[in-house]
């Protein structure tokens, strides 16, 4: 598989972010490998982030450091396409299975075991898969700003329009989205953080083909997969928090759909993020991990 790797210069000196990377190399799918990247800082429990699209493991950087005061080991990976991970350079080496193998071969080579788990945007289409096929490696859930598609239900227009405008645009542009997702203005160190991933477009083939991996369909090929995930879900008794964003329209309303359809879900005190946008993670950062230390905490 043909990939590029985004130079290490590209990282040097990022605004609030002084972690070094380490790596594992997943199968690609073809008899090779591609390098994958995380963060891994602290110890104890285990908190595991995962980012979703257009952004990398940076987007955790308001949450980490009190993450990690508080008594946890935090682990953000770098999904494959994004941030310091290999990036394959054909549309047609990603698929939704494809990142779910991936990730599931990061997840069990770590060996991570007693998992709180975080999962923003495409974090928790990627993540809650995990959870269905790894059950005993969670013992919590929270849910933001995601949701688990397959293609039953017609996405909202305003998903269809940035599912569009991501197969249509001749590239993306990484800061301009990041700052009309957010409520807050993003510092432009901050912003400048988020485009180093990717130096040319050969880096951004990942992140342009992702909101068409989405099932809208009833028959896309993820959609049986993430079926038999929801039968797991739908039996999952461990606690299951929601914490969504008051100001985001690709995601609004999906907290009630994981409350009413996860039984863990049932009598956690989910919340509500105000003045915040999809990016939840930069606008209300510190909140969210006083609620993820309150939420592990208070269940055990």
């Amino acid at each position: 598989m043909d990939f590029v790797r985004t130079p290490d210069e590209r990282f040097d000196g990022l605004a609030d972010w002084p972690y070094e990377p380490h790596y594992l190399n997943v199968p690609a799918g073809d008899g090779s490998e591609l390098r994958m990247a995380y963060v891994d800082e602290g110890d104890g429990p285990v908190m595991l982030l995962i980012h979703g699209e257009p952004t990398w493991s940076y987007l955790y950087h308001r949450m980490i450091p009190p993450l990690v005061d508080a008594g946890f080991r935090v682990v953000a990976p770098d999904l494959i396409g994004f941030g310091r991970s290999d990036k394959p350079t054909r549309p047609e080496d990603y698929s939704y299975q494809a990142h779910v193998d991936w990730l599931e071969a990061w997840l069990l080579q770590l060996d991570l075991g007693g998992i709180t788990f975080f999962g923003q945007d495409w974090g928790g289409l990627l993540g809650l898969r995990l959870v269905a096929a790894h059950p005993d490696r969670f013992d919590r859930v929270v849910a933001s700003n995601t949701w688990l598609p397959t293609g039953d239900e017609r996405p909202n227009e305003a998903f269809l329009k940035w599912q569009s405008y991501a197969a249509n645009a001749p590239r993306l542009p990484i800061a301009k989205i990041l700052q009309n997702s957010t409520v807050n203005e993003i510092p432009p160190e901050v912003l400048a953080a988020y485009e180093a991933p990717f130096p040319d477009d050969t880096h951004m083939v990942g992140a342009k083909v992702f909101p068409s991996l989405v099932p809208t369909s009833p028959d896309d090929p993820a959609a049986p997969a993430n079926r038999r995930a929801w039968e797991v879900l739908a039996r999952w008794e461990k606690p299951f928090l929601t914490a969504f964003a008051d100001s985001d329209p690709i995601t609004r309303g999906g907290d009630r759909g994981f409350q009413k359809r996860v039984p863990g879900a049932r009598g956690q005190n989910h919340r509500t993020i105000e003045g915040a946008g999809h990016f939840i993670q930069e606008d209300k950062g510190e909140e969210l991990a006083d609620l993820l230390i309150e939420f592990a905490s208070s269940v055990g």
